[in-house]
């Protein structure tokens, strides 16, 4: 099993910045890629950011592409979400997904999933 843990949401005001992180633990050899979903109220959970952990490629959602920044810390075995000019829109529980596959564009029956962390834009 992977565990995963999700840290860094919180209040912020638009057009400031955040770092997410997320820390991977236990069977860490089995995972292929990691990224970010998000879930804003009342909408359904969509893909945000991926990083594959065999070839180092990225992929990003149209609507965050320029503003969002995903890498990771092999020594650490995390990942970061760095969010630039946040918008109320981006307000949203993210969570943070590990997949076997190395496919940076991760799905929503990615393997191993975090509790989620809360990101509130104010305007």
């Amino acid at each position: 099993q992977v565990q995963l843990v999700e840290s860094g949401g919180g209040l912020v005001q638009a057009g400031g910045s955040l770092r997410l992180s997320c820390a991977a633990s236990g069977r860490t050899f089995t995972i292929g890629a990691m990224g970010w979903f998000r879930q804003a109220p009342g909408k359904e959970r969509e893909f945000v950011a991926g990083f594959s952990w065999s070839g180092g490629s990225t992929y990003y959602t149209d609507s965050v592409k320029g503003r969002f920044t995903i890498y990771r810390d092999n020594s650490k075995m995390t990942v970061y979400l760095q969010i630039y000019s946040l918008k109320p829109e981006d307000t949203a529980v993210y969570y943070c997904a590990a997949a076997r596959s190395s496919a940076a564009r991760l799905t929503d029956d990615s393997d191993y999933w975090g509790q989620g962390t809360q990101v509130t834009v104010s305007s």
